[in-house]
């Protein structure tokens, strides 16, 4: 369905963007905009800007920009129409349901629905001989009934097609089995559950939705855990496990484990605010996800080497995301699971309460792979510890960790301090130096970043954003531009959205970016909000308008191969047309 303009139009006026940010965004006012860390991607200086005035947001590290529906597009993963559907909700209009989006809103709600019912069956299944195997490994786990049920953990009996057959009986077709992820089609096109003799995990969204599946496995088949592919409803790089829980935690904290058995032992411990990614290393995007909900991550991995490892490669992502960052280290016990297991949830607590800051932490993980004793050793030790406190953003933190790691390899603060002052310097001089081969090639500055938008004509195109600029800046201009016409322009994408704008406005309706958030590709969109957030001078626009109006059209007029006298017409042409815009 295409949603009328007019109730978009009411709905970008009814959802201020700096409002809508905020619920997202720590935002603070700097000037005529507000500034915050980017939710799209990791950064530890802000460099996310939203425009009241304009109602645009942009991004000038990571490029993202656009209107209040894109932002909301972007910050929870969804289509054009349910972010308007979310904001509508959001600003009690009703919403209009016709056409091939309502149809693909009833799929999308038709497999959480089949999810739902597939989760009560797998947990009806530990009630039957088919989920003794099940019952039992639970059982050994130490979960409760109540945790069982809490979580709403099942089993899937083994046998090809129990889920199918279930499934089928409730009226779900094999299709949208498939589309969900609960079943696999094989070479010779035949289906058959993915899910086989596993204990089941039901992975629920922030709105109380399953939208997929974790089953670990109840004999020797491989792989041990299996987890949903991603779906129309289901991205693990956007979900957490338990984070439907936890972020109504009042612990003041999450804390982050690699498991759903971890995860599952901390809450029926009390720990009710622990979560697990879902069968993938954390991303920026689960770090952007975390920082919504609290300002200080534990992170609890295993104590063996690949846990150590997924510590060090998390630390940064989370630190970008702004949150402070302690790590818990596992001692006697293997993880979170075995300790409370073993030595009780006391035992855990003593070391949530010691776990380090992330800086100490990986501070002792370097040094604990250099024998300090051995000179040759203590020089590569400092080698690194050198590039660990120069990337530090405190001059504070440079002080205080360059002390400690001083001490550990023994030589004196002042030698550490010269090192890391050094290694800065190089820093510096690197980034200059690549700035300057950025400043070497301005006409490959002015091209967008997305390589499918390239400019083929940079004069023109880059007066065609200056007329874009202009119409969002004063509608009436269109007035003034009636013989500009979007064939003439270089850019197809450039001359698309003068079109749509001026069509907007021939319909009385409010020229504005977020109005086509509909119409144009995150990206496209990402492109348009980086040059209309540029200033543009209201004082000048008609003769502003004029000079660009006068690029674009003996551009398109040279593209069209025509000689030197026609040339020459069609400028004397543009002169006269250019007096009536109230250029000079």
């Amino acid at each position: 369905m295409r949603i009328p303009d007019s109730f978009l139009d009411e709905l970008v006026a009814r959802s201020d963007i700096v409002d809508v940010v905020s619920g997202y965004v720590r935002l603070t006012k700097k000037g005529n905009n507000y500034w915050g860390l980017c939710p799209f991607h990791s950064e530890k200086t802000p460099s996310f800007s939203v425009s009241p005035q304009k109602q645009i947001y942009k991004c000038f590290g990571c490029g993202k920009g656009g209107g209040v529906v894109n932002f909301v597009m972007e910050a929870e993963q969804l289509p054009f129409v349910d972010a308007v559907r979310l904001l509508a909700q959001r600003a009690n209009l009703e919403m209009p349901e016709t056409g091939e989006a309502q149809g693909v809103r009833e799929y999308r709600q038709r497999l959480l629905a089949l999810n739902r019912e597939a989760a009560r069956y797998f947990h009806s299944v530990l009630r039957t001989p088919g989920g003794a195997a099940g019952v039992a490994y639970l059982k050994k786990r130490a979960l409760s009934p109540a945790t069982v049920t809490r979580f709403g953990l099942g089993a899937a009996p083994e046998g090809w097609d129990n889920l199918i057959t279930a499934m089928g009986e409730k009226g779900y077709t094999k299709k949208e089995l498939l589309d969900a992820g609960l079943v696999v089609k094989n070479e010779q096109g035949r289906l058959y559950d993915r899910f086989r003799n596993r204990v089941m995990f039901p992975i629920i969204d922030l709105r109380g939705e399953v939208i997929g599946f974790g089953g670990r496995v109840l004999d020797d088949s491989t792989p041990k855990y299996l987890n949903s592919p991603d779906t129309m409803v289901y991205n693990k790089s956007r979900n957490l496990f338990a984070l439907n829980i936890a972020r109504k935690s009042k612990q003041g904290r999450i804390i982050l484990t690699e498991g759903y058995m971890d995860t599952i032992s901390l809450h029926q411990a009390g720990f009710d605010c622990a979560v697990a990614s879902l069968g993938t290393a954390l991303t920026s995007e689960h770090a952007q996800l975390l920082s919504r909900y609290t300002k200080e991550v534990v992170i609890c991995y295993d104590g063996d080497g690949a846990g150590v490892s997924a510590a060090q490669r998390a630390i940064p992502l989370l630190e970008g995301a702004g949150l402070k960052i302690r790590v818990l280290q596992m001692k006697g016990a293997k993880d979170p699971d075995e300790l409370i297991k073993t030595q009780g949830r006391a035992a855990f607590e003593r070391l949530l309460e010691q776990s380090e800051n992330h800086i100490q932490y990986r501070l002792d993980k370097l040094s604990a792979n250099f024998d300090l004793s051995d000179d040759a050793q203590r020089v590569e030790f400092m080698k690194g510890a050198v590039e660990l406190v120069a990337s530090l953003h405190s001059a504070v933190e440079r002080e205080v960790y360059g002390a400690r790691a001083a001490e550990l390899a023994g030589v004196s603060p002042e030698a550490m301090a010269a090192e890391v002052k050094k290694e800065l310097r190089r820093r510096l001089f690197r980034e200059k130096k690549q700035q300057e081969r950025r400043d070497l090639t301005p006409a490959q500055q002015l091209q967008p970043k997305a390589r499918g938008l390239r400019y083929e004509n940079v004069r023109s195109a880059l007066a065609e954003e200056g007329v874009i600029r202009l119409m969002l800046l004063s509608p009436d201009l269109f007035r003034q531009a009636e013989g500009l016409e979007p064939e003439q322009f270089s850019s197809p994408l450039l001359g698309k959205v003068y079109r749509l704008l001026r069509q907007r406005w021939q319909q009385g309706l409010q020229v504005q970016l977020a109005g086509l958030a509909g119409e144009l590709s995150g990206e496209e969109m990402s492109h348009v909000a980086s040059f209309a957030d540029q200033p543009e001078s209201a004082a000048h626009a008609g003769r502003a308008l004029a000079d660009y109006i006068a690029v674009i059209q003996s551009e398109a007029f040279r593209r069209s191969g025509l000689d030197d006298a026609a040339l020459l017409r069609a400028a004397q042409q543009r002169y006269k047309e250019n007096k009536s815009y109230g250029g000079s």
